[in-house]
């Protein structure tokens, strides 16, 4: 379970027990989908759309940023980046957290989803985002391809220029498959606004990313 204690106006601390995990009562639920095998989801482009991986930190928060890109169809959480079979939430072993993102190439790029991915998290953060640790935490770019690694490992070494002593702690890593997370993990900010992990914690990342990227948002995605 993911613990995430808070400074409240510098006067008290707030724990918050449950980060990244489903209100009390959907955990029936939970447990339920969680023992139903996952479906893989494959790679292949679809009517004109592509698909990219990444992982970084609690996967709410991702799905969350990516969708609110143009040219973005759709992000879904799941797990990927290790080796175990039917992965769960439960029981996610060596997987991250992580989203597939489906995406039109001629309103968003590639190169441009790697600068989101860059841009939405704290590049040097190993094991975890913000308050979130741990290895199901870690952040994983996937490439498919000569041509994405090449704009990845790029951006990498541009970044580590940029850093001096500190170095990206993304691993790179090639694509193997993606497992499809929990129906009640789809949409979750969206579905969930008051859950305290999303106020505190998903809802501020997202609105970070927006203000650093104004020119990729759809016009709609306002928060």
């Amino acid at each position: 379970m993911k613990k995430v204690t808070f400074l409240i106006a510098s006067i008290f601390l707030f724990s918050l027990q449950g980060a990244c995990k489903p209100s009390n009562e959907s955990n029936k639920q939970a447990e339920a989908l969680a023992q139903k095998e996952q479906i893989p989801v494959q790679t292949e482009t679809e009517n004109g759309l592509k698909k990219a991986y990444f992982a970084s930190g609690c996967f709410w928060c991702v799905e969350a940023i990516y969708e609110s890109v143009n040219g973005v169809k759709e992000a879904i959480s799941g797990y990927s980046g290790g080796d175990s079979k039917n992965p769960t939430y439960q029981n996610h072993a060596d997987h991250a957290e992580g989203v597939e993102v489906i995406y039109d190439p001629e309103i968003v790029s590639f190169s441009q989803l790697v600068d989101v991915y860059f841009g939405s998290q704290n590049v040097t953060q190993i094991n975890g985002q913000g308050p979130d640790h741990g290895k199901s935490y870690r952040s994983i770019i996937f490439y498919q391809n000569d041509e994405e690694k090449k704009i990845i490992d790029e951006k990498v070494a541009t970044l580590n220029k940029q850093l001096g002593g500190d170095k990206v702690a993304a691993q790179v890593l090639p694509f193997q498959k993606f497992w499809k997370a929990e129906a009640y993990h789809q949409n979750y900010e969206r579905n969930n606004p008051d859950n305290p992990y999303i106020q505190n914690v998903s809802i501020p990342r997202l609105n970070r990313f927006k203000e650093k990227f104004p020119e990729l948002l759809k016009k709609e995605t306002t928060h």
